[in-house]
């Protein structure tokens, strides 16, 4: 079963994420940091992360920027999901290492598409 990690700090949207992903025959783990989210992606090496980008501590461009760095965890690709819906948020997302951009609230055929084109 493929395993996606979903990084927020809202507990009400890791639920939305979750419940879309595993009634689509996905493994959902969660973190609601992202410092959380970036170690749980060296340990576990999920097929996909969704990341969140407003978040306290490491935020989710922060994350990312990491994740895509990081020897261990540079083949997993990152889909940003966030509120933020400038042009200028989405180019920085791409820039720091994210394969996607996603703007909350997330429409499930949108998400569901855009999760197979990265985990086909």
């Amino acid at each position: 079963m493929t395993q996606i990690l979903v990084v927020d700090d809202s507990p009400t949207e890791i639920h939305v994420l979750k419940t879309i992903l595993e009634k689509n025959g996905y493994s959902v783990m969660t973190a609601s940091s992202g410092e959380e989210g970036v170690a749980m992606a060296k340990q576990h090496k999920p097929a996909l992360v969704l990341m969140d980008v407003v978040m306290p501590g490491l935020n989710g461009f922060q994350a990312t920027r990491q994740l895509a760095n990081d020897a261990a965890t540079s083949s997993i690709p990152v889909i940003v999901v966030t509120t933020k819906d400038q042009e200028t948020d989405k180019v920085w997302a791409m820039r720091q290492g994210a394969k996607d951009y996603i703007v909350k609230p997330v429409k499930e055929r949108d998400l569901l598409e855009r999760v197979k084109a990265l985990v086909a």
